[in-house]
């Protein structure tokens, strides 16, 4: 197996959403804001390669939204998913999995393009199965209105008629391994409905996608919980279980959002669960 990181793109988003109730004197401390109090924010995907399958976790916003709706979200750098993939040697057409996390826009726009006429929609990878639970996606194609903004039809409602559309088989359980792309996958229900988080298993390691559990470094203490999410207090709940869970085993928690951040292990302390190490994806995956 070879793990492969991905950049689909930079963007900023409101620092006070992206912290909720935390004041701002505190997270500015990690995630430093701008004079419009923006603060940086990566679309980092995960490639896997093993055997005959090549995995894509995530896609970012693609490009195929207007330049008034791009203009919310301050796009910055050179960093695109073709570039990207292109680098590691591959094609969007190579790609014969696509597994989403969930399917806020910045999450799945990238697995739905424009078609050549501009007439309609298309899958960016048409090699691919796209891979969504079924709870998660009734979730998304009726979205409450907390949630509509993130939801945008035209990123859901062509995978499904395109027929590459695919659901996770699971269970009740909150935990499990999937045989249909061979690493677990962790239900979460604080951001959204269903979030799924992948735990890889590589070389002695294991590699958790973190998704939008933990954005960054500066999301670590509990109470750093976004403005984003429907049901904060869960993810009170679910992010400590998570966080010692990864202390005692040792997990690398591969951070999608953190700009600067690419993969971080974390340790018990007196204060909680807090950062151990920081590495780049070419410190753990070469």
């Amino acid at each position: 197996m070879n793990l492969h990181p991905i950049k689909a793109g930079n963007f900023k988003l409101d620092g006070g959403a992206m912290f909720g109730v935390v004041p701002k004197t505190l997270w500015q401390k990690t995630n430093p804001a701008d004079n419009n109090n923006l603060i940086d924010i990566a679309a980092r995907c995960l490639l896997i390669e093993n055997g005959d399958k090549l995995i894509l976790i995530d896609s970012g916003m693609g490009d195929k939204q207007s330049e008034k709706f791009f203009g919310y979200y301050s796009l910055w750098g050179d960093d695109n998913l073709d570039a990207s993939l292109k680098a590691k040697g591959f094609h969007r057409d190579d790609i014969t999995d696509v597994f989403i996390t969930h399917l806020h826009f910045d999450h799945c726009g990238g697995v739905v393009q424009w078609n050549d006429s501009r007439t309609g929609y298309e899958l960016a990878f048409k090699n691919a199965k796209i891979w969504s639970n079924k709870e998660h996606w009734q979730w998304a194609v009726a979205p409450n209105a907390r949630e509509k903004a993130s939801f945008l039809k035209e990123n859901i409602l062509p995978i499904e008629e395109s027929g590459h559309l695919n659901f996770i088989s699971r269970t009740d359980a909150t935990f499990q391994k999937t045989s249909e792309l061979g690493f677990g996958v962790l239900f979460a229900n604080g951001h959204t409905e269903k979030q799924m988080l992948p735990h890889i298993a590589y070389k002695d390691k294991t590699i958790v996608f973190m998704a939008d559990l933990l954005p960054t470094v500066g999301h670590i203490p509990l109470p750093y919980v976004m403005g984003y999410d429907t049901r904060p207090l869960l993810t009170l709940d679910e992010k400590k279980l998570f966080l010692e869970n990864a202390a005692t085993h040792g997990w690398y928690l591969f951070l999608e959002h953190d700009a600067h951040n690419e993969i971080i292990t974390v340790q018990h302390t007196e204060k909680g669960v807090r950062l151990k190490e920081i590495f780049t994806c070419n410190d753990i995956f070469n």
